[in-house]
């Protein structure tokens, strides 16, 4: 079996910065006024876009807009308000009991580092990162499922590897000043390009080549994504 073509560290950081060219776009497009709104956001959003995600908070903060209000809600008021965008059942579970836990061990604030993030419900290694960037200003690489694609096609990581895999080799590779943007850059190719949906793949390199500059570690970098 042929040994598996990844790009070095040099050519990644060619194939991202062409992608960063193309989706110079960045923060969440998610709405929220605290911290607190952030990570409910965040949380709501798996598997479901943002807009539909928008659509609900306005309510769901208007009526639970602390840490406080959402620990002492119902379930019942919970899920009615976010039932539009599925899996109402288990994030109302999600949002009371995180909002619990914050109440009870961090009074209410939401914690500036991923160890203690990850300790609340329904908060994983992906929607902490995400936090830390947009919340707190923090460098970090965020993978969720569009970037785990594009970074497994584009042969920036081997195709075996896993969200926290991704994670690290894509912030070994990556200057640090740049993990932020590239995270943001490589979701919106991912989501509005490179799709998870059959598509032409050449249509993909195609912009790809055209945002590249006429360098030999550009060039070399492309003849591996062909």
């Amino acid at each position: 079996m042929p040994k598996e073509l990844l790009l070095n560290k040099q050519e990644v950081q060619e194939i991202v910065m062409a992608i960063i060219r193309i989706y110079p776009e960045s923060g969440t497009d998610l709405h929220y006024e605290t911290n607190f709104q952030l990570l409910c956001a965040v949380i709501l959003s798996a598997q479901t876009t943002d807009i539909a995600v928008n659509r609900i908070s306005p309510e769901l903060f208007g009526q639970f807009p602390t840490p406080e209000a959402m620990a002492a809600a119902s379930l019942e008021d919970l899920r009615e308000i976010i039932q539009s965008i599925g899996l109402s059942n288990n994030k109302s579970k999600y949002l009371k009991n995180m909002s619990h836990k914050l109440v009870k061990d961090f009074n209410g604030v939401v914690p500036d580092n991923r160890k203690d993030l990850m300790t609340l419900p329904g908060v994983g290694r992906k929607t902490a990162n995400v936090v830390l960037t947009n919340g707190f200003g923090m460098a970090a690489f965020a993978v969720d499922t569009h970037v785990k694609r594009v970074c497994q096609r584009l042969h920036f990581v081997p195709a075996s590897s896993s969200v926290q895999e991704i994670e690290e080799i894509m912030m070994e590779k990556l200057p640090e000043d740049i993990w932020y943007q590239a995270h943001h850059s490589l979701l919106l190719f991912g989501r509005h390009q490179c799709v998870a949906r059959k598509h032409d793949h050449e249509k993909c390199l195609e912009r790809i080549r055209e945002a590249l500059p006429e360098t030999k570690t550009a060039h070399t970098a492309f003849q591996k994504l062909l």
